[in-house]
């Protein structure tokens, strides 16, 4: 089988193309498309920090390290819960609102101009296939079986 003729093929090569588009669009503002995803993710009224890994898809580790660059570029500031004392929510300072808004609009505009190319019926099908590759690809994992 050819590279191809995979799904693997085509996800890897749209996701890639979609990642140097946004790492590119986000450069110009000084972040990276991890950076945008993050400050997407944020509640506005703050966001427990245990929660944004499960809620992105991302490893604990990864999203450390970015948080932490969000916070000495001071787009995000942590505090308590102001009723639990243990859990560390996760709050977007003015300049943090000002790099998700540009974020924001980058999505929008992403998702208008794909749907102006691609028929409304070929947008359901990807997203029954995508959703089904999803469910999948958990159901693997859970069952930890090889391929």
């Amino acid at each position: 089988m050819k590279p191809e003729e995979t799904i693997d093929f085509h996800l890897k090569s749209a996701w890639q193309s979609l990642s140097r588009m946004y790492n590119d669009l986000a450069q110009s503002y000084g972040g990276t498309m991890a950076t945008g995803h993050v400050l997407l993710s944020i509640d506005s009224k703050g966001t427990p920090s245990t929660a944004l890994g499960p809620k992105m898809g991302m490893e604990a580790t990864s999203l450390s390290r970015t948080l932490k660059v969000l916070e000495e570029r001071q787009l995000i500031e942590r505090s308590k819960h102001p009723s639990d004392g243990r859990v560390v929510l996760i709050h977007l300072t003015d300049e943090g609102k000002k790099m998700r808004a540009h974020a924001r609009n980058a999505v929008i505009e992403f998702n208008s101009r794909i749907q102006e190319l691609v028929a409304p019926s070929d947008l359901q099908a990807f997203f029954r296939v995508a959703q089904g590759i999803t469910e999948f690809s958990a159901s693997e994992k859970k069952s930890q079986r090889t391929i």
